[in-house]
């Protein structure tokens, strides 16, 4: 990567004025759960690992401001998303979903299904019973195959998650997966891939609504700078973007304090942070970042595209 791209927050490399996005309205608001989790994926984009604890394990206390700020200023908030690290790791995690789902909101939790969810079984149950549909749960594939799965996450890791997954889908859970596409494979051959995987699995799911495939990322690898103008070039729009429409909490080691941050890929990165509360939030993302090109605009991913 050019060393003298990604600096200045309004400016690029080339003195061009930086492509930024405003709010547009609040959708989906993240919480960062903490950033310890039971693999460490080498793709991993918050390099979560068993040993990484700079984001700390958030508490129900923690996220009850910010539920209580969206019905004060009446948010359109449409969906709370849950994501880590494991989110199943963490210790208040049954707490902090009932809190979530007695509020009304529809609820995405991110999970690698590996191992930590099956200690869950019961009180995911529970929550089932009373919650129904609004407990949505996306599991996270590397692939569709076994082979580059277990590349990434261990031996025996692919069969382990895909049992789990079974078991959410015989169990009638609203079930949804992410996973990712080789720098290879076009998108019509990773949906075919998928739909085999879950064909042979047994499972039934609409894959236009229910599958996520993020870009394969290179770390490391010069992508471009987004500019003012290249929202023209590309035929996009700033609206289109995780930010224009989504905030993550998150609360950093050694901090009393949550902070607000654009989106889920930037927790460590101190030029984005916005602010203790979802009203201090509301201010232009300069997309300084090479996850912001190489990931949403150029990538056009977005962390909650399924529902």
């Amino acid at each position: 990567m050019d060393g003298q791209k990604f600096v200045e927050q309004k400016k690029t490399a080339k003195g061009e004025q930086r492509a930024f996005v405003e709010l547009s309205e609040y959708k989906t608001l993240w919480f960062n759960t903490g950033t310890l989790c039971n693999l460490a994926c080498e793709n991993c984009y918050i390099e979560s690992t068993p040993t990484n604890d700079r984001l700390v394990y958030l508490t129900a206390q923690d996220i009850q401001p910010y539920l209580d700020e969206v019905r004060d200023h009446q948010y359109p908030v449409s969906m709370i998303g849950l994501t880590g690290g494991e989110p199943f790791l963490n210790p208040n995690i049954r707490e902090i979903l009932t809190l979530i789902l007695e509020r009304g909101f529809d609820l995405l939790v991110l999970t690698n299904a590996n191992r930590v969810l099956k200690r869950h079984q019961d009180s995911l149950l529970a929550l089932k019973k009373r919650f129904g549909q609004n407990l949505h749960l996306r599991v996270s594939l590397d692939h569709f195959t076994a082979e580059v799965h277990d590349q990434e996450r261990g031996a025996g890791a692919f069969k382990r998650t895909c049992d789990q997954l079974k078991w959410l889908y015989d169990h009638g859970f609203n079930i949804s997966l992410a996973s990712r596409s080789l720098k290879d494979e076009g998108p019509e051959q990773a949906l075919a891939g998928h739909k085999k995987l879950l064909d042979d699995l047994d499972i039934h799911i609409d894959l236009q609504e229910k599958i996520v495939i993020f870009p394969e990322m290179q770390s490391g690898r010069d992508v471009p700078e987004i500019t003012t103008a290249c929202w023209d070039i590309l035929n996009k729009s700033p609206e289109q973007q995780m930010c224009a429409s989504e905030r993550m909490i998150v609360k950093r080691k050694g901090e009393d304090q949550t902070v607000v941050m654009p989106c889920t890929l930037l927790a460590y990165d101190d030029q984005f942070i916005l602010g203790n509360n979802l009203r201090a939030s509301e201010k232009k993302v300069y997309l300084n970042h090479r996850f912001c090109a190489e990931f949403c605009v150029l990538g056009g991913a977005s962390c909650s595209s399924t529902s």
